[in-house]
């Protein structure tokens, strides 16, 4: 872990100082950034994607194994959530920081360099899986460390508004992928974005992912972490953080998963999913669609901070249940009139359905930062966020697209957020509320 361990004694009232924590806000904000918009590319090149990788005369046999192999990209987030926990709570946020970014931002770059399926045959899907797997490992440290990094740092007044910046880097880097892709939309032809187009927003993480790394690594580790590290360094223990984890905080990581499938649903549902569902099923052109979520994401991004301010007066628990009310009675009417009105109703709707989701995902990372004590907080919180999101947000593309096909109908989707959305409800009643605790006491 290098120069933190030197400063393992510090004081746990050393003051932070506005350009560490402006320099730690900074690098959580830029990791999810290229995380994300790369992920956003994938989803709303989907259709681009299909052809290039999956070329068959049925576009949605193309379209599901393109959301298939998305869907499988998230098989070794509950792997990589332990290994990067375990590594967070061992080695430091800074190094796992640092360390994930590097993976992240290599495959995206390589995606970029990948040859289609008419070039080299089956090597072009599996070369994407591969690739796109590597992004799901990485991925699975990338959030939490940020989060929990961002939160150590932060006043615990103040806490759920410092932490809003990592989804908000999350939906900045959707609303960067949106704009370009629409702007490849409306510059290239269909052949030009098929060969070539495609390829720039992945090529783009190579630079960016080694700037975010150099920034990482000239960082120092949390006081609160590294005040944790003054303490266990005079009683060691051979205990893994996950063993602890499972034996000492089995409930709170249970109820955590259950909060977190929410947002994992919500999160891909609503933000790379719809535009998919509108050109697919509602008949909107790709331009019209990219550019309804491109509008509300600027809506979303607002709406984040907000919701992270509004979570420290009212508390964690009330904002995430208001949230999974809000889903179980908005989402079936919301799809409902996405067929039946114009560009405008659709960015309104779009809006609606994005300002429920910032009212969860400005609250849930500061919810799971604050459930978990120091030497278990980055494997609790990556744990119980990635199996929520192998399970309901990798999918979440590929099981509406195949409930619609199954079922014939197109509210789907709706009904299937609705049943999530009351399962999280059950499981945010039954947590503790933790909102503005000082982070060493939990």
């Amino acid at each position: 872990m290098g120069s933190s361990r030197g400063t393992a004694g510090d004081p746990p009232d050393a003051p932070v100082s506005v350009e560490m924590l402006n320099r730690a806000a900074l690098t959580s904000f830029l990791g999810n950034f290229i995380e994300w918009f790369d992920y956003a590319s994938y989803s709303y090149l989907a259709t681009v994607i299909a052809r290039v990788f999956f070329p068959s005369s049925n576009p949605e046999v193309a379209l599901l194994e393109t959301f298939g192999v998305f869907a499988l990209s998230f098989v070794l987030r509950p792997i990589g959530a332990v290994l990067w926990g375990t590594w967070g709570d061992k080695k430091g946020r800074k190094w796992a920081l640092a360390t994930s970014i590097l993976l992240m931002s290599g495959a995206s770059f390589l995606i970029g360099c990948l040859p289609g399926e008419q070039q080299i045959g089956m090597a072009a899907p599996l070369g994407l899986l591969v690739l796109r797997m590597v992004q799901g490992f990485s991925a699975s440290g990338e959030y939490a460390g940020a989060a929990i990094f961002l939160a150590e740092y932060s006043p615990p007044d103040k806490r759920g508004l410092y932490v809003s910046l990592v989804p908000a880097s999350t939906a900045t880097g959707l609303l960067a992928g949106s704009v370009l892709v629409t702007g490849l939309h409306t510059l290239l032809s269909q052949p030009q974005l098929d060969s070539w187009g495609w390829r720039i927003p992945f090529l783009l993480a190579g630079p960016l992912g080694l700037v975010t790394h150099y920034i990482r690594n000239h960082l120092e580790d949390s006081p609160v972490y590294k005040e944790m590290l003054g303490r266990i360094t005079r009683k060691t223990t051979d205990e893994t953080p996950l063993k602890v984890l499972w034996r000492h905080h089995k409930r709170p990581l249970v109820l955590s998963f259950g909060v977190a499938s929410m947002n994992a649903l919500g999160f891909y549902l609503v933000l790379t999913y719809l535009p998919t569902y509108l050109t697919a099923e509602v008949g909107t052109s790709e331009r019209a669609a990219y550019l309804a979520s491109t509008v509300t994401l600027v809506v979303y991004v607002l709406g984040i901070f907000a919701m992270g301010h509004f979570s420290d007066i009212w508390g964690r628990r009330r904002m995430l249940a208001a949230a999974c009310v809000g889903f179980m009675v908005v989402s079936v009417p919301a799809f409902m009139m996405l067929s039946r009105v114009g560009f405008l109703g659709i960015v309104l709707i779009e809006g609606l359905l994005c300002l429920l989701l910032t009212v969860n995902d400005g609250t849930m990372a500061s919810y799971l930062t604050e459930t978990f004590p120091t030497a278990v907080r980055y494997t609790g919180f990556a744990v119980s966020m990635n199996m929520a999101n192998a399970v309901f947000g990798g999918t979440a593309s590929f099981i509406a697209t195949a409930l619609i096909a199954r079922t014939g109908n197109p509210l789907a989707p709706a009904w299937y957020v609705v049943v999530i959305a009351a399962s999280a409800l059950v499981a945010v009643l039954m947590s503790r509320e933790h909102t503005g605790c000082d982070l060493r006491e939990i």
